[in-house]
């Protein structure tokens, strides 16, 4: 009977060197088209993740 919880590899912590640890989720609604688009980015989340920090960087006036 296979393990319901995954292999071991899936169970150990996961680890990052980024500065600031990716510790929460955003979720927000958009077009279709741009679901699409952002799907077939060669990395959507990093993708996401730098759209939103240019945008926040170019409000603060940096």
């Amino acid at each position: 009977m296979p393990n319901p919880k995954g292999s071991p590899e899936n169970l150990k912590n996961f680890t990052t060197d980024r500065e600031e640890p990716l510790t929460t989720t955003i979720s927000f609604r958009a077009t279709e088209k741009m679901k699409q688009e952002v799907k077939a980015q060669d990395d959507p989340a990093e993708f996401c993740r730098e759209a939103i920090q240019k945008a926040l960087d170019e409000k603060k006036g940096k």
